[in-house]
């Protein structure tokens, strides 16, 4: 009796995500690089160093402290704030895989992202676009507090539609060629919510809802500033 042959599927690792190891490394890879703790320093060292003028003022050490303050505001206290959690066993992963894990953490970071929207504020000459940034990213810590009681949304999705559509309104008000940046920020925004599909639990709705509310942010950010 002939045995019967069959065509082997696609590999299928013990947790049951069928995409190639590869492809998995790759996007966790993104994922890490394009963390939402990183995102805004990425978007200030690109006002701070590439932009023409809006930092014409601050060249050499005070390029520097912008770049610290924004580090120890959107980095450090955030990281801190979610090691400790886990230390103290108030969440179960410093990766906020559920909604619950992420609402202490999101209060904390509002209250980081306020203080250094309110310090750039206040500051004397201080560029606009920059308090603007930082208005959005507050804007969206509350709003994403709101948007967890209904889903997980994705916190990449968010940072990342807050880039996008704040390099954009730059774009559409200022005398400068602003379409490499524009393409760049498309490009990487596609690739980290892919990567994101491809390694988290996030739903389509989850990831697309992300994007909303970051570029609703920035929107509203830029009414006010």
């Amino acid at each position: 009796m002939q045995a019967v042959t069959r065509s082997a599927g696609p590999t299928i690792d013990p947790t049951g995500n069928s995409t190639p190891f590869i492809l998995r490394v790759l996007a966790g890879f993104i994922s890490v690089l394009f963390h939402p703790v990183f995102v805004p320093l990425y978007v200030m060292y690109f006002l701070v160093y590439i932009h023409p003028y809006h930092f014409t003022g601050f060249e050499g050490r005070g390029q520097m402290m912008v770049m610290i303050q924004a580090m120890a505001m959107y980095l450090f206290f955030p990281m801190v704030t979610v090691l400790l959690l886990k230390g103290l066993r108030f969440i179960d992963s410093i990766q906020l895989r559920q909604q619950k894990d992420r609402i202490i953490p999101l209060v904390a970071c509002g209250v980081w992202y306020f203080w250094i929207w309110y310090v750039w504020k206040n500051l004397p000459d201080y560029p606009a676009v920059a308090v603007q940034f930082a208005l959005a990213i507050w804007i969206s810590s509350f709003t994403a507090l709101m948007a967890n009681v209904k889903m997980k949304i994705s916190l990449h999705a968010i940072s990342m539609g807050i880039a996008l559509t704040f390099i954009i309104l730059l774009g559409l008000r200022e005398d400068l060629s602003y379409g490499l940046y524009i393409a760049i920020t498309i490009f990487l925004t596609g690739l980290v919510c892919t990567a994101r599909l491809l390694v988290s639990d996030h739903t389509q709705a989850e990831i697309y809802s992300g994007l909303a509310l970051g570029a609703a942010s920035a929107l509203v950010a830029g009414l006010f500033v």
